[in-house]
C-alpha cells in the first residue's frame, strides 16, 4: 500500500466515525447552528435590521426573519456585490456563485471564508466515507476526474466570481489536486465540445478510478471515449474505474444507458451539492437515501410543499418533519443567506438518522388544472413503465397541452428521447398514464372526470436534448433539463425534433 492510501484510509476511518456521531445529535445539533449563526451575524447590516441579538427561540428566530428568494433579499446583496462589507455575513465573502434563475437573471450567491468548508469537506466526507465502507483506498493509486465549469472567474464588487464548480476547482485540496484530472488549461475551456475533445484526449490512457459528473454530460464522455477507442465498454478502456460520483439530477433515467456503456453496474455515490450549501449526501452505497448535513454551519428549515406559496407558510424544524411527505427545503448559513428558499422540494425517507431524496423544484412542476405534478412523480411513471417493458430513456421532459389545436380535451405532453424504444407507443404512453394516476391522486380525478385526457408521448429524435441544450448555450457544466415545466417554453421549442407520435 502507498503512503497516500494508508494515510486516506486513516483518513477515512476518522470520517466516517465523525459522521455516524452527527448523525446522533442531528437535531440539538441544529439548534446550536441556529444560536450560533445569529450570534456571529448579529452586528451586520441584516442582523440589526432583524433583531439578531433578541433572539433565543426558533420561534423568535421564525419572527424576526421572514421567508426570502432571491428577489427579496436582493436590496442586501446588491449591497455586498458593491463591495460594502458586514452586510449579510461579517466581513466580504471569498466568492460570488455566479447561477442563473428564471425570475431574477443572473443571482450572485455569497460563498464566504466560513462557508466555503462546507462545499469542499462535504465533498471530501462523502468520497472518504465511501471508501471507508468499502475498505479500499486504492482510487488514489489512480486518477480522477471531474467534470466541471470552467474555473476561470470574472470580478463583482472586487470578489472572484463564477460557477460553483469552477470555484471549487480552485479549492481541491492538493493531496487529491495530484490524482485530478483534467488540466486547468482544459478545465478553462468554455465551448463543451471542444473542452471534451481535450478531456477524452487527456485521459484515453490513463488509469481512471473516479469519475464525477452530471449524468447526461459524463454520458457524453464516455460515448467519445467508446467512439475513439473502438472499445464496447469503459471497463475496457479503464479496468480499475470503481466509483461514479454524481450530483445534479436523479440518476435512475440515466441509469441503464450508463451501466450499458461502462459494462455493468458499479458502485455510485450521489451528492446534493448547491450554490447555497453543500444540502446532502449519499453515506451508504446500498440505500439511495441522502445523509442530511446536519452539523456543516447550515440551519435547516421546512414548509410543507403544499403551502409553500401561502403568505406565512408553516415552518418547521428537523424534529417536526415527517416521513415520506415533501418540504420546501429553507437555508440559514454561514455565508449570510437568512430563511432563503432554496427552490427544491425534498422528502424524508429516514428520521434516524435523517435522510432525504430530492422530489423535485418548486418551480418546477405542473398544475395548469390544480394537479400539482412534481418531478419525483414523473419520473417514477415513466421509469416504473420503462423498467417493465426494458425500454431505455435518454432524456424527456412534460408540459401541459392546455389548448390543442384539434378543439379535443387539454393533457400533459410528454417529449422523450428514447435510446431503446417501446414497440408500441400508444400502450407505452398509456401504462405510463396508470402510473401517474396512482403517483398522484389530483391527476387521477382530472382523468376520472374527464377533465384531462390520457396523457401524450411525443418521440423525438436521437440527440434532441443535446441540439437543445446546444441552441440554448446551456451544453455541459452543471446544466440540465427541468423534467417539467408549468408553461410550454421548452415544449414549443422541442417540437421540431418530434419524429413520432401517437396520432
Amino acid at each position: 500500500m502507498s503512503i497516500k492510501a494508508f494515510i486516506v484510509q486513516k483518513a477515512a476511518a476518522f470520517t466516517a466515525k465523525r459522521i455516524n456521531k452527527w448523525k446522533k445529535t442531528a437535531v440539538s445539533d441544529q439548534g446550536q447552528i441556529m444560536l450560533q449563526l445569529t450570534r456571529k451575524a448579529k452586528n451586520t447590516l441584516f442582523g440589526k435590521d432583524h433583531h439578531f441579538d433578541k433572539i433565543r427561540t426558533y420561534e423568535d428566530y421564525k419572527k424576526s426573519i421572514p421567508v426570502r428568494d432571491y428577489e427579496a433579499l436582493r436590496p442586501y446583496v446588491d449591497q455586498v456585490t458593491e463591495g460594502k462589507a458586514d452586510i449579510l455575513w461579517p466581513g466580504k465573502p471569498k466568492y460570488f456563485a455566479k447561477t442563473s434563475g428564471t425570475t431574477s437573471g443572473v443571482k450572485y450567491i455569497p460563498i464566504t471564508p466560513d462557508s466555503m468548508p462546507n462545499h469542499i469537506h462535504s465533498a471530501r466526507n462523502a468520497m472518504l466515507n465511501y471508501l471507508h465502507q468499502v475498505g479500499n483506498a486504492d482510487i488514489f493509486k489512480g486518477k480522477l476526474i471531474f467534470l466541471s465549469g470552467s474555473p476561470v472567474l470574472d470580478e463583482k464588487g472586487g470578489i472572484p466570481t463564477g460557477r460553483l464548480s469552477g470555484i471549487v476547482n480552485h479549492e481541491v485540496p492538493k493531496w487529491i489536486r495530484t490524482n485530478q484530472l483534467p488540466s486547468y488549461e482544459t478545465n478553462c475551456i468554455d465551448d463543451w465540445e471542444s473542452k471534451l475533445e481535450k478531456i477524452v484526449e487527456e485521459t484515453l490512457t490513463q488509469d481512471m478510478r473516479l469519475i464525477s459528473g452530471i449524468p447526461p454530460w459524463v454520458q457524453m464522455y464516455y460515448e467519445r471515449i467508446l467512439e475513439k477507442t473502438g472499445k464496447k465498454t469503459i471497463r475496457e478502456v479503464f479496468p480499475n474505474y470503481s466509483l461514479f460520483m454524481y450530483g445534479g439530477v436523479n440518476f435512475e433515467p440515466y441509469r441503464a444507458k450508463l451501466e450499458e456503456l461502462v459494462g455493468g453496474r458499479m458502485d455510485s455515490i450521489e451528492t446534493y451539492p448547491a450554490s447555497e450549501g453543500f444540502i446532502a449526501f449519499q453515506d451508504d452505497k446500498n440505500d439511495s437515501g441522502l445523509l442530511l448535513n446536519t452539523n456543516s454551519g447550515i440551519f435547516f428549515e421546512f414548509i410543507p410543499v403544499e403551502h409553500v406559496f401561502d403568505k406565512n407558510p408553516d415552518r418547521l424544524m428537523l424534529d417536526q418533519v415527517e416521513l415520506q411527505k415533501d418540504y420546501a427545503i429553507i437555508i440559514n448559513n454561514n455565508a449570510g443567506l437568512w430563511a432563503y428558499d432554496i427552490g427544491d422540494c425534498v422528502r424524508f425517507v429516514s428520521l434516524d438518522p435523517y435522510k432525504i431524496i430530492v422530489s423535485g423544484r418548486v418551480k418546477h412542476y405542473i398544475s395548469a388544472f390544480g394537479e400539482h405534478v412534481i418531478g419525483k412523480e414523473v419520473e417514477e411513471a415513466i421509469l416504473t413503465v420503462a423498467n417493465k417493458q426494458k425500454v431505455s430513456i435518454t432524456e424527456f421532459t412534460v408540459a401541459p397541452q392546455v389548448s390543442p389545436k384539434d378543439g379535443s380535451t387539454p393533457y400533459h405532453e410528454w417529449f422523450v428521447e428514447f435510446d431503446h424504444a417501446p414497440s408500441d407507443i400508444k400502450t407505452f404512453a398509456a401504462e405510463v398514464d396508470k402510473e401517474m394516476c396512482i403517483q398522484n391522486i389530483y391527476y387521477d380525478d382530472l382523468i376520472k372526470g374527464k377533465i384531462l385526457q390520457p396523457l401524450i408521448i411525443r418521440s423525438l429524435k436521437k440527440d434532441s436534448f443535446r441540439d437543445y441544450m446546444k441552441s440554448q448555450g446551456k451544453l455541459g457544466g452543471q446544466n440540465k433539463v427541468p423534467r417539467l415545466s408549468n408553461d410550454r417554453k421548452i415544449a414549443d421549442q422541442l417540437v421540431p425534433f418530434q419524429v413520432s407520435d401517437q396520432a
